[in-house]
């Protein structure tokens, strides 16, 4: 039986949060799915849902996401809340940041949502967000690998969070990375991407590394820009990589 730290989170975040509630559900088809879903029908406060499994978890390009055999395999949970800002460019980038802020120096993130260890993905984000009337809310989706995982079907060799910390499980996990993450999606709420991009430079793993794009363009990779894009030096010249339907993978 998992401990979730529910108290301590709510606690951490509730003052500058008001109305947040952490919720941890047995299992769930996914945790950023159900909370889309609430949103869609009026439901806009800020929640952190957590979940011991999911039976239809999702990552980047609809591709799924497993949580594992056993509850706390993997660490899957959704921070939903209503945000206004003018520009979104780079949120993705400041959440990958926070996460590999809160849990280990040694980990590096790979544009534009994934978290790596030694070329090997340790964790995955996704953002959608929905308009309900004059609000538009969030859904922040974040996978951990918590316990070894096998690599069978997976397009990236995993690692997992137990190789850098022995004896640590998702309950833990969640607690160093839980009310950092909403500190930082307020900081880009008021600041936006600028404040988040030396931060990320120090730990972007593609910076000047070759690089092929998901239509056969090979290129260096030469950072992120200031509105979180990925400046790619190809052939033809510097290209700026700013959608996330774009795959990008390094070739050495």
């Amino acid at each position: 039986m998992l401990r979730w730290p529910a108290e301590a989170i709510w606690e951490a975040v509730a003052p500058t949060l008001p109305g947040f509630t952490v919720e941890v559900l047995p299992q769930v088809d996914s945790t950023s799915t159900e909370l889309m879903r609430r949103a869609r029908a009026g439901r806009l406060e800020p929640v952190l849902l957590v979940a011991e499994a999911q039976t239809a978890g999702r990552g980047r390009l609809g591709r799924p996401w497993s949580s594992g055999a056993q509850p706390g395999d993997v660490l899957t949970f959704s921070l939903g809340l209503p945000l206004q800002m003018a520009d979104w460019s780079g949120l993705s980038l400041a959440v990958g940041l926070s996460v590999v802020q809160s849990l280990h120096p040694d980990l590096r993130l790979k544009w534009p949502n994934d978290v790596w260890l030694a070329d090997r993905k340790l964790a995955g984000i996704l953002i959608e967000t929905t308009q309900i009337d004059t609000a538009r809310y969030a859904v922040i989706g974040v996978g951990i690998n918590i316990t070894p995982r096998d690599a069978t079907g997976l397009a990236t060799a995993p690692a997992w969070l137990q190789e850098l910390v022995p004896g640590t499980d998702a309950p833990q996990a969640l607690l160093q990375v839980a009310a950092p993450l909403v500190q930082a999606v307020q900081r880009f709420e008021v600041q936006g991407w600028a404040p988040f991009q030396s931060a990320y430079a120090a730990r972007d793993v593609l910076a000047g590394r070759e690089v092929t794009l998901s239509d056969g363009t090979i290129g260096q990779a030469r950072g992120v820009d200031g509105s979180g894009a990925l400046l790619v030096h190809t052939a033809a010249g510097l290209k700026k990589i700013s959608s996330a339907e774009v795959s990008v993978r390094p070739l050495n």
